[in-house]
């Protein structure tokens, strides 16, 4: 058999179509697999080190700052949709798979012109603007969340959830080896802030605003930062003498860092609620203001709307995210409920049963070919 993968631009779409890609080796260790992707989108470095080809287009997004820019994107779909075309035919998968993205967008019209059968997956709570376009090309569209009639054909649907890094899951002895890792004292409560590898500025600056405060606190924090702002967090903690605050620009153990931690202040992104439930751990959602559609304050709000998680603006963040998560953290009960209905949300085993069906959708394909 033989799979073509397309998405990209981001990390949210990336890592479920690698994830995907791992499941249908596992499931069909003699197939082939090809990813598409954007030229100059960080897909194009990301699949390769996860050890699957890729081939790139040439087209690009619509950009919302700087709208002069967006006068060759019909030429570029154009190219694109023919050179992924060219694509299809040399490799002539049995099924195509979109995750989402500029490239999915091209490389799926032309899986459906020459008769591939596609399969879309769809991360958020609000479907982005590519894959509503390709819903009436898909057979099926794999999705994570509940009520996803509003955007897709109901009877294309299938409830999936969404893959995420399945090494996160961690025992009590994994737990005592973070707080190693991080040279942190196991009898403390543990706040995890992430925002991403670039950083995310409002999160980064809510932390900064109330250093002190964190510093003199009886908790401890470990603080991603991004590598955009290390150098100015690094900076600001220099005149303490805190033994309370681990900062990185980038955590390399996840594992231990979700093992550790009592309560996580994240961004809203498909793959970190995934994570998060998954996982069982209270979260303080801060939505990203600068993605497509909002999306993140919709992923957001289908956890808050069942009590799984709570939610702090974008706009409010500096003043009231570090006091906020400074009062949950040291509400021993109300923690246990947030994981008790996070964990409720999860989806396990997301990569393998999108693979499977994939699989069957390429068997219903040959045959009826």
């Amino acid at each position: 058999m033989k799979f073509l993968i397309s998405g990209g631009g981001t990390g949210g779409h990336i890592f479920p179509a690698v994830s995907i890609a791992d499941a249908l080796r596992k499931l069909q260790p003699d197939c082939e697999i090809l990813f598409v992707g954007a030229l100059g989108r960080m897909e194009m470095t990301r699949v390769p080190e996860a050890g699957h080809r890729i081939v790139g287009l040439p087209i690009q997004g619509f950009n919302r700052q700087q709208l002069w820019k967006n006068i060759r994107i019909p030429i570029l779909l154009w190219k694109s949709i023919r050179q992924a075309k060219r694509i299809v035919r040399m490799f002539r998968p049995n099924a195509a798979i979109g995750v989402g993205g500029y490239a999915s967008g091209a490389a799926m019209v032309a899986a459906d012109m020459l008769n591939v059968p596609v399969l879309l997956q769809e991360q958020n709570s609000f479907a982005g603007i590519t894959n509503r376009w390709l819903a009436r090309k898909a057979s099926r569209i794999c999705v994570a969340y509940n009520g996803m009639e509003r955007f897709f054909p109901a009877e294309k649907i299938v409830l999936t959830g969404n893959p995420i890094r399945q090494n996160l899951i961690t025992d009590s002895e994994d737990r005592a080896k973070g707080f190693a890792h991080f040279d942190l004292f196991p009898q403390r409560k543990t706040l995890l802030v992430i925002g991403g590898s670039l950083g995310a500025h409002t999160i980064n600056q809510s932390i900064l605003a109330h250093l002190e405060t964190l510093i003199q606190s009886e908790i401890q924090v470990i603080w991603q930062t991004g590598k955009n702002y290390i150098g100015k967090a690094r900076e600001a903690v220099a005149p303490y003498d805190c033994q309370n605050i681990f900062i990185t620009d980038f955590i390399d153990r996840m594992d231990y860092a979700y093992g550790v931690a009592d309560l996580v202040i994240s961004r809203a992104g498909a793959s970190s609620i995934s994570e998060l439930c998954l996982l069982g751990k209270p979260a303080i959602l801060v939505p990203s203001p600068n993605v497509a559609e909002d999306h993140q304050r919709h992923n957001a709000m289908a956890l808050v709307n069942k009590e799984a998680a709570l939610l702090v603006e974008d706009a409010c963040a500096k003043d009231s995210l570090v006091p906020q998560a400074l009062s949950l953290i040291r509400q021993e009960e109300r923690l246990k409920t947030l994981s008790k209905n996070i964990y409720s949300l999860a989806e396990h085993n997301s990569a393998e049963r999108i693979a499977q069906e994939v699989i069957a959708l390429s068997k219903k394909y040959g045959t009826q070919k």
